[in-house]
């Protein structure tokens, strides 16, 4: 509602003519290729591969990587369209987000021009899956306390150690992987390695059974005794906790866009549903109570709408500082959960039946304030900047 709101009145002031008609590319293959799809593959558990060389064909992963290594060189926009498309519709599966806002991203800004010209155009193509391995069992939202070791031999590193709710693990063809160069180090000794998986003790675990995000794999990775050439290190070793917080902007602006078009997709949905369900003598929407939750949420998230693309416009400037990327997760992403939670209450029975857009939506919802850094964190980074001396 507030999206098409904005969009119609030009209030947005964010996309051109060239995005709006990459959009209906990306609408047409959500309709044709996706939804009719994504039940099944909520079943399966995993997304096919060939799914991703469709993508891939139809330029929607990583659109913004420049022409140097296969991409479009287009503006992070057309990122932005593929997220918020692909978010309306509910669509958790593929791993796009993750492949083309969080791996690539790592890649181009830190890797080595060897590794760029291996592996950036086949994510582009759909050929390469990628992953971000940075979770382990003993270490989430504070990256630095990963046990994953790289031990360098020769022109080589050697990776021993495991990973987990890795999204995309089963598929995956190459992972950006957290580990410690110098456990004595604290930060300073963690770096980034983007791994071949087809190499040699690059063992999978199994596909994790979650609550929501039923679609889209995620794993449990066994690293033992994996080798990785030194032109695979992202950035200088010791540098990979650096790298990691100057690329969480990105991914937390990434969620808050996708929590966005989700709250307005529930609310729309609602009140569909809600005009034309008859009660008492008289439609849901008839009673002064679902007006009111409706409305009140209907304002709340065109305030946060408007939120998350001034961050848009921080971040394509350059300009967008890691506690504003924090505060507008924190913001959206809460009220994504209230929202979906609220309406759902609406369609009552219904509301709880997975054939129903608004469940799915609910029970995909809660990870949303756990992936890319916790609320608590979230409110911990906005906290110390208020008090810092």
């Amino acid at each position: 509602m507030a999206d098409s709101l904005l969009r119609n009145e030009g209030g947005r002031g964010i996309f051109s003519a060239e995005h709006e008609q990459f959009r209906e590319t990306v609408a047409r293959f959500v309709d044709d290729e996706l939804v009719p799809n994504h039940h099944q593959w909520e079943k399966d558990e995993v997304v096919p591969r060939e799914i991703w060389k469709r993508a891939g064909e139809v330029g929607i992963l990583c659109p913004n990587i420049p022409e140097a290594y296969g991409g479009f060189g287009a503006d992070w926009l057309y990122n932005v369209v593929v997220i918020e498309e692909l978010a309306k519709k509910g669509i958790t599966g593929p791993g796009f987000m993750v492949h083309s806002e969080m791996v690539a991203p790592y890649i181009l800004a830190a890797g080595t021009e060897e590794l760029k010209q291996e592996v950036l155009p086949k994510m582009v193509s759909g050929e390469y899956i990628g992953a971000l391995g940075l979770t382990e069992p003993g270490a989430g939202s504070d990256v630095k306390e990963v046990r994953t070791r790289a031990v360098r031999e020769g022109d080589e590193y050697v990776l021993n150690g495991q990973k987990v709710y890795i999204s995309n693990g089963q598929l995956c063809d190459v992972m950006v992987t957290a580990c410690k160069t110098d456990p004595a180090a604290g930060a300073k000794g963690v770096s980034l390695i983007a791994v071949d998986t087809h190499q040699a003790g690059f063992k999978r675990g199994r596909n994790l059974e979650k609550i929501g995000l039923k679609a889209q794999d995620t794993s449990e990775i066994f690293l033992e005794d994996v080798r990785a050439p030194l032109y695979r290190r992202l950035g200088a070793e010791g540098g990979g906790f650096g790298i990691m917080m100057g690329k969480l902007a990105q991914e937390r602006l990434t969620q808050a866009i996708r929590s966005i078009c989700v709250a307005e997709a529930a609310i729309q949905w609602t009140v569909d549903y809600t005009s034309e369900r008859k009660m008492f003598g008289q439609t849901l929407a008839d009673f002064q109570n679902t007006q009111f939750v409706l409305a009140e949420l209907s304002a709340e998230v065109l305030s946060a709408r408007v939120f998350t693309d001034w961050c848009v416009k921080r971040f394509l400037a350059g300009e967008l500082t890691g506690v504003e990327a924090a505060k507008v997760k924190l913001v959206v992403t809460n009220l994504h959960v209230k929202v979906v939670d609220q309406c759902l209450q609406f369609f009552g029975g219904y509301g709880y039946m997975t054939e129903y857009p608004i469940a799915r939506a609910y029970v995909d919802a809660r990870i949303v304030r756990i992936a890319g850094g916790a609320a608590e964190v979230m409110k911990q980074i906005i906290g110390r900047d208020l008090f810092k001396k």
